[in-house]
């Protein structure tokens, strides 16, 4: 298992996420095996993931049509921000949504920046990461 790979919580981490709560009460649970409610959460907690460097919950989370079969991430890259620009659908009755965002991060001694506009839907309840538009 590759969970904390990178970085080995304590009780009390704030959650990478940007929410300014601690971990365990944010992120946390669902890395822990609980649903995120909504594209947005489930965004927040795969950013997460990568900061921890938890690769079974982002394959977890990923579309099976569009899963790949394993991941490797680069442990000299270092995410140092999320930022949500705007979350669509993903209510209740609902089962696609889409979340565009910025993840800020360092690599070789650079910062830079990701922006994505990412696609979810929802299968048996449980909200999936199917895609990216990518950047624009």
């Amino acid at each position: 298992m590759t969970r904390h790979r990178y970085q080995t919580p304590t009780a009390d981490t704030p959650c990478p996420c940007g929410r300014g709560i601690q971990l365990a009460d944010c992120c946390g649970r669902f890395l822990e095996g609980g649903l995120a409610s909504t594209p947005e959460e489930l965004m927040r907690s795969r950013y997460t993931a990568f900061v921890l460097g938890d690769t079974d919950y982002l394959l977890r989370t990923w579309h099976p049509s569009a899963r790949p079969a394993s991941l490797e991430l680069d442990p000299g890259t270092g995410w140092t921000g999320l930022e949500i620009l705007q979350a669509t659908g993903g209510r209740f009755l609902q089962t696609e949504g889409t979340v565009e965002f910025r993840a800020h991060y360092v690599e070789g001694g650079r910062a830079d920046v990701m922006h994505e506009h990412s696609r979810f839907v929802r299968e048996g309840g449980a909200w999936l990461y199917l895609d990216a538009a990518g950047d624009r």
